[in-house]
């Protein structure tokens, strides 16, 4: 629509009245300033006017964002539809900063430490998001991200600005120096225009507003006809509400609704309004408050999973389409063999005990491991890596495949995979009893954890078995014993060549010993774990949910994560070495130093010493408070959970990019300079050009050996390594010879530059993230179905957050966060004392009482408390259960709401203390998921 079009149809703000007054207006207001030119933007940006930043809004109340300044300790608050200037969230913004009269206090270190909690005053610990892991295997999950739908955390993205100049430099020295001198005051300032719009503005999900306008239209008809006017006009929009409360209402032309919604809007159906849509965000003039949009999808009915799914990909832009001809015809076919020029080529490793291990359902094996004893007592341990690079060849129909789709989408029972399954669970998969091509780093470790020597290069395995983290768990724990009866072999997947199941257990628990000193090295060096419980759910025949479970990582998983981490950083630093300027790596910068602080200060007033002062301390602290909680695990879960909390995303980046800024570049979590991403080929684009990088590498380092003199060492004649060799030389590595070497193998392997390389690592950052949004999706979307079987579930919570108008509880049985809102409700009193935190809550006892909101302004006491009467079955609570599912019948409910019985008035909360709740799910098919919480209280008073 153009913007006289535009204007022409928002002329008559009365023929909208199913939508407020204040959001149309005549063509003649103007809602918002004009956006400045770009070149007005970069001229200011160049002296420190205005500065670049990424627009972020409080998912709870959309009239407050956050813009991060690089440089800056404090976040800058936009509030207000008019300093927002129509940016939405993800947007990249202009943004200047007003005057120190005009910045707002800062609602104490609770409110500074959550930027998502609403200009209130409430004593609580800070709600940033759950952290996250990387996808299965339990491999690098110390690589911490962050969830972006609830976090506010500042993420490698934000970093958009150029070379700092003096001006620049000077500006925020300024900046600083206000906040120094001002530390109760957040900066505060305005979008002047938006520099780059949002990729989430392509893909909204939400509901139509459909029966206002229904309404207007039965009204306008019989208008119509008692005045003998024929029906000819009716509504030109129709609002969307967005399942993301971070959008704004859209408002979607009528005209342009897909034929299947219009034939059903003119048959007056109101079930329109059921019907989950996505849309694309188009014009947002200056003469409205409401930006225009346009339907592109009609999922289905919000309250079925299959329309949840399709919009979560939708909403994310997940490729969920078949592979191409183009790129399938890249791929041999599944009787493809290692070729014997290749064999020669490489290393021939078959002769090892190598095996994978994954979880038991897994198809896709990118790794495996091997151990060998070596004469001084040492170990050799072999990670052996699938080559996926030699059959995704650069530019390829394939490459490409690859790289738009850039990882694999895991949600619950459905995986979207990067590759093609013919690669990925055949051809290039370490499956057991067939030759396969892999990249292999061989270590020397002594029996303190040390690395010795290593050797990296191309390999030829042969896997002799596939073992699950059960069964690697059941060899550690001492389940089965090396002796293992023929009887018991049955129950191990099979063992192929000449090894025997007695060779894998012996290995495996070589494995576990080393991996053991690897970890207790890698934190002794400063290293922080982080990881916590994660949810699990388990499926009926249909695919529906009836169960979930908290499950910790196990010392298998940690068997794998030791020698996947080891690699990738050897991976790192090799790549590095050869092309110090296109690198792809991975950095974690250091957490928010002020919400650190704050989190620190927190805990510290509730009894716990805390030293953040570097990574190492934090996770000695975090030690000692689990030794002093082993008799609260759930309070120390809390507690770790909230830990990750200040943490910043990690993210891929080029070399070259950040050259003088070498500071950076560490992975904090890992505590270790250099990281990448190597292990995973399968599912993750990254780790492909490592891959190509690192063959590069090797390549050039043959080529440079073959021309020169070799040393002798000991009588016999020994080579010198440019890059792979523990001590790095970098006289050899910039010596002419070895540049020249480089220069070639460059150009044969198709060696990105800096620019493309650091283009590559932007967009899989983005579609990293895009990816985990919809994961956590998924995970809320079957938690919601559970809920929604159970009608109700009685739980315990933890307060996390206290305040006069709503408390933050964390729910430990389905690991997620809520809040109870408890102001202006019918027939509750609420006591807030102020100087305790104590929160007192209790039934009105004088029926005279009042509440200051009015007749009809107050919510029911039901909104906030399932309140039961003890003189009734427990199963009230749950009677409207519906027993499709044996495990999600009236039986079940009742087990739960029998183990926990009702608090009772007047209640009396505390931080940290612990209340009953109960939980259960709205939304659906009239708005968009989400799990109610409730306090659980009786009706009898003490």
């Amino acid at each position: 629509m153009s913007r006289e079009e535009s204007t022409e149809a928002f002329s008559n703000e009365r023929k909208f009245p199913f939508i407020e007054n204040d959001v149309y207006a005549d063509s003649g207001r103007r809602y918002f300033v004009p956006h400045w030119p770009l070149h007005v933007v970069n001229k200011a940006m160049e002296k420190g006017d205005v500065f670049k930043a990424s627009f972020r809004v409080n998912v709870h109340n959309r009239l407050e964002a956050y813009c991060t300044i690089e440089g800056v300790p404090t976040d800058v608050l936009i509030s207000g539809f008019s300093a927002q200037n129509r940016a939405v969230e993800g947007d990249i913004v202009a943004i200047k900063l007003d005057p120190l009269a005009l910045w707002t206090r800062l609602k104490g270190a609770a409110a500074n430490f959550d930027k998502t909690v609403p200009a209130e005053e409430c004593n609580t610990l800070a709600k940033l998001g759950p952290v996250v892991d990387e996808k299965c295997k339990g491999k690098e999950k110390l690589d911490i991200e962050c969830d972006r739908n609830q976090a506010c955390t500042s993420d490698p993205s934000n970093e958009y600005c150029d070379q700092p100049t003096t001006l620049i430099l000077k500006s925020i020295q300024q900046i600083c120096g206000i906040i120094s001198s001002s530390p109760s005051k957040r900066p505060t300032g305005k979008v002047v225009a938006i520099i780059e719009k949002s990729p989430r503005r392509i893909a909204v999900v939400g509901f139509l507003g459909a029966k206002q306008l229904l309404s207007f239209n039965d009204r306008w008809n019989k208008g119509a006809e008692k005045n003998g006017n024929h029906v000819s006009q009716r509504y030109d929009f129709i609002q969307l509400v967005p399942n993301d409360a971070k959008f704004p209402k859209l408002l979607v032309p009528v005209r342009s609704l897909p034929d299947c919604i219009m034939r059903r809007v003119g048959k007056g159906d109101p079930t329109v309004e059921m019907e989950l849509v996505g849309a694309q965000v188009g014009e947002w003039s200056e003469y409205s408050l409401l930006p225009n949009a346009h339907v592109v999808r009609v999922f289905g009915q919000g309250g079925e999973i299959k329309p949840q799914i399709a919009s979560i990909l939708f909403e994310n832009a997940i490729c969920c389409d078949d592979f191409s001809p183009e790129s399938l015809s890249c791929i041999p076919d599944v009787s493809w063999e290692v070729p014997k020029e290749e064999l020669k080529r490489r290393l021939d490793l078959r002769n090892l005990c190598s095996f994978t291990i994954d979880p038991a359902t897994a198809t896709a094996l990118d790794d495996a491991l091997s151990i060998e004893r070596l004469a001084d007592g040492n170990f050799r341990v072999g990670i052996h890596i699938a080559d996926v690079s030699y059959f995704v060849l650069p530019d390829t129909a394939l490459d490409l495949e690859a790289l738009t789709r850039t990882t694999s989408v895991y949600i619950r029972q459905h995986k979207l995979p990067m590759l093609p399954s013919l690669l990925t669970e055949s051809v290039a998969s370490l499956n057991p009893g067939t030759d396969r091509l892999t990249f292999s780093i061989m270590f020397d470790i002594s029996l303190e954890g040390d690395i010795l020597d290593r050797w990296i290069g191309r390999t030829v395995i042969q896997s002799c078995c596939k073992l699950s983290y059960g069964h690697v768990a059941d060899i550690i724990d001492g389940c089965v014993d090396a002796e293992i009866s023929d009887a018991s072999e049955s129950e191990y997947p099979q063992v192929y060549g000449h090894f025997t199941l007695q060779d894998i257990i012996r290995s495996v628990k070589s494995l576990h010993e080393v991996s053991v000193r690897l970890k207790d090295k890698r934190f002794k060096d400063g290293a922080l774990c982080l990881e916590s419980s994660k949810l699990f759910f388990s499926f009926d025949e249909c695919g529906i949910p009836y169960d979930s479970s908290l499950s910790e990582q196990r010392d298998s998983n940690s068997l794998v994560e030791e020698f996947m981490l080891l690699t990738n950083r050897t991976a790192a630093e090799v790549i590095y070495r050869a092309f110090p300027d296109c690198a792809l790596l991975r950095k974690h910068p250091e957490p928010n130093a002020r919400r650190l602080r704050e989190f620190e200060a927190f805990w510290c007033k509730h009894g716990f010493e805390l030293d953040t002062s570097s990574s190492g301390q934090f996770h000695l602290s975090l030690q000692r408070i689990r030794e002093k909680l082993k008799d609260d695990p759930v309070l120390f879960d809390i507690l770790l959970s909230h830990a990750s909390k200040p943490m910043q995303l990690a993210s891929y980046f080029c070399t070259g990019e950040f050259k003088d800024q070498e500071t950076e570049w560490a992975h904090y979590s890992l505590a270790v300079p250099l990281f990448t991403h190597f292990t995973s080929p399968l599912r993750r684009y990254p780790d492909i050009v490592v891959h190509r990088t690192l063959v590069a590498a090797i390549e050039a380092e043959d080529m440079y050996l073959q021309k020169h003199t070799v040393l002798p060492n000991k009588g016999k004649l020994v080579a010198r390594k440019c890059f792979t060799d523990l001590y790095f030389d970098k006289d050899i590595a910039d010596s002419k010879e070895c540049k020249e070497a480089l220069s070639a193998v460059a150009l044969n392997f198709k060696i990105p530059c800096a620019e493309i390389v650091a283009e590559v690592a932007a967009y899989c950052n983005q579609r990293k993230w895009a990816s985990k949004r919809a994961e956590d999706a998924s995970e809320r979307l079957y938690l919601w179905v559970l809920l929604k079987n159970k009608e109700t579930l009685i739980a315990e919570a933890r307060v996390l957050g206290l305040g006069p108008k709503f408390m933050s509880i964390y729910i430990h049985k389905l690991a997620i966060e809520r809040r109870i809102y408890y102001d202006e409700v019918d027939g509750l009193t609420v006591d807030w004392l102020e100087t305790t935190s104590t929160l007192v809550l209790d039934l009105c006892r004088n029926k005279r009482f009042k509440r200051r909101g009015g007749p009809g302004k107050n919510r029911p006491l039901e909104e906030v408390a399932c309140v039961i009467n003890p003189s009734e079955p427990t199963t009230q609570v749950a009677d409207n259960i519906e027993p499709e599912n044996p495990k999600t019948s009236e039986e079940t409910a009742s087990k739960d709401i029998d183990q926990i019985n009702p608090s009772v008035f007047p209640l009396t909360v505390h931080l940290l203390s612990t209340i009953h709740v109960a939980l259960h799910a709205t939304g659906g098919n009239n708005g968009p998921l989400d799990i109610g919480a409730r306090l659980y209280l009786s009706s009898y008073s003490v």
